[in-house]
């Protein structure tokens, strides 16, 4: 089901809210965990048993870690330590064996089976659960601290069940950590107040996804319909830069409706996103984009692999693992690892020194970012590589076919899109955000944004393209 839906909007939302609310609140946790089982099952019912198989076996698994066998004090000891880590190692095993299978497989299969030309490795051809890399990293967050001693609560299997699949962030994030929610778990009021701020950012979120992220992806289909290998440089260069805007306001108005809907249920979902595309370095920029998902990476694989304490080497080999694994997170499929290698090559050259110079001269460490990000954005859209290559030939200049859509459709789409385009450069500025929290309450911008519902609700009726994009992973 989508936030941006009608069916979301005008039903599921306002009857779930009104059982959520007048049930007793030592409920609401059961009453969360049935609404977002319906919520993501709508469709796709499988995946609803997937689902709760995979938190049962999580959770019995986390318990295990803390199970307490009779026997002399020593012995119990050197036990609590082993169970432990066999549970930690069952854990991983499952859920990494599981994403692997339903999203890897085939991926390793066409590449063994390239490599040794010949059909050896059987494909599955398994549909993709929404959202499996989002909440399988939930869950190993979850058994990690377990392992660690670092939950001052842990959780019953009620509220370990809510913590997984609730509704505002089981699809697309942001990325949780238990301890972020523990408290609001078994304890949590919801005022007027809360309901009331939490529909305004629900709105406002609502509006970057409908009227900016799928309007300005409509700029990017037409561009990549024309054909990738045909494209004059401007042309290329502003469907490269429609879909960095598409890609942006699509997620981050996703983060931002997920943090409406927690107010409104009582929690305090974390910010995704702190305005990237003012970034003076790429490095800059990844502290700013997804950083739920930065955070997960940089606690869970950089710093255990010893982060950037053990020389330039050693940092250089953990930087490389954490961007190997954040694009292979992303999807599998040669793109994204170009993509993340990519980033990883940027990060390391800013590591070596340039990011030093990028500091100094802000002008162009601006230009810098929002020159390279563009190129990255495209990468990381186009799967097929030979495409990929003549896109990006196209943005260089260099053309393999004879250019069809030039100047004059360049202008053209200037012309129809050059007001959504401004409108996308203003609103990835910090400054709209700033006004937002600074006039909320006023009647002149609750009347702003019941004029952004209506208009979003008017384009989600006609059909407008609506699908989110980090869905896929």
């Amino acid at each position: 089901m989508l936030f941006s839906s009608v069916g979301f909007l005008f039903r599921f939302l306002p009857v779930f809210m009104i059982i959520y609310l007048i049930v007793p609140a030592k409920y609401r946790n059961s009453v969360l965990v049935a609404g977002s089982l319906i919520f993501y099952g709508v469709g796709e019912p499988n995946f609803v048993l997937l689902l709760i198989f995979s938190v049962l076996v999580n959770y019995g698994l986390s318990e295990y870690m803390f199970w307490e066998p009779a026997g002399p004090c020593k012995d119990r000891e050197k036990k609590a330590v082993r169970r432990r880590k066999i549970a930690l190692i069952a854990a991983l095993t499952f859920d990494l064996g599981f994403l692997f299978v339903f999203k890897y497989w085939d991926f390793v299969a066409n590449t063994l089976n390239g490599l040794l030309r010949g059909e050896y490795v059987p494909l599955l051809s398994l549909a993709l659960p929404l959202g499996i890399s989002f909440y399988t990293f939930q869950m190993l967050s979850y058994q990690i601290d377990c392992y660690r001693g670092k939950l001052e609560q842990r959780a019953r299997l009620i509220e370990f069940m809510a913590y997984v699949s609730m509704f505002p962030q089981l699809i697309a994030g942001p990325i949780i950590r238990y301890e972020e929610i523990a408290g609001r778990m078994r304890e949590r009021r919801i005022g007027v107040r809360d309901l009331e701020n939490g529909l305004k950012l629900f709105t406002a979120g609502l509006g970057l996804k409908v009227l900016l992220a799928n309007q300005i992806g409509t700029l990017w289909n037409t561009i990549m319909t024309a054909g990738a290998g045909n494209l004059h440089l401007s042309v290329a260069w502003l469907g490269a830069f429609a879909y960095s805007f598409q890609i942006y306001f699509d997620f981050w108005g996703y983060s931002v409706m997920a943090m409406g809907l927690g107010k409104m249920l009582g929690f305090r979902i974390p910010r995704n996103f702190d305005a990237p595309y003012t970034s003076e370095s790429i490095s800059e920029f990844w502290r700013r984009w997804h950083m739920t998902l930065g955070s997960w990476f940089k606690e869970y694989v950089y710093i255990p692999l010893g982060g950037n304490r053990k020389g330039a080497l050693s940092t250089t080999r953990n930087l490389f693992v954490v961007w190997a694994l954040t694009g292979l997170w992303h999807g599998a499929d040669w793109n994204f690892v170009l993509w993340g290698i990519v980033f990883f090559i940027l990060l390391v050259i800013e590591k070596r020194g340039l990011g030093q110079w990028l500091e100094q001269t802000k002008v162009l460490g601006h230009i810098y970012t929002l020159v390279l990000i563009p190129i990255t954005w495209v990468i990381f859209a186009i799967t097929d590589i030979r495409q990929l290559g003549a896109y990006l030939g196209n943005m260089a200049g260099i053309h393999q076919d004879k250019v069809m859509v030039g100047t004059a459709q360049f202008m053209r789409y200037l012309k129809e899109y050059g007001i959504l385009l401004a409108a996308c450069v203003l609103f990835a500025t910090p400054y709209p955000a700033k006004w937002y929290h600074k006039w909320k309450d006023r009647w002149f911008a609750v009347l702003v944004l019941l004029f952004i519902f209506w208009l979003s609700v008017h384009e989600i009726i006609i059909g407008s393209n609506n699908p989110f994009l980090y869905f896929r992973f």
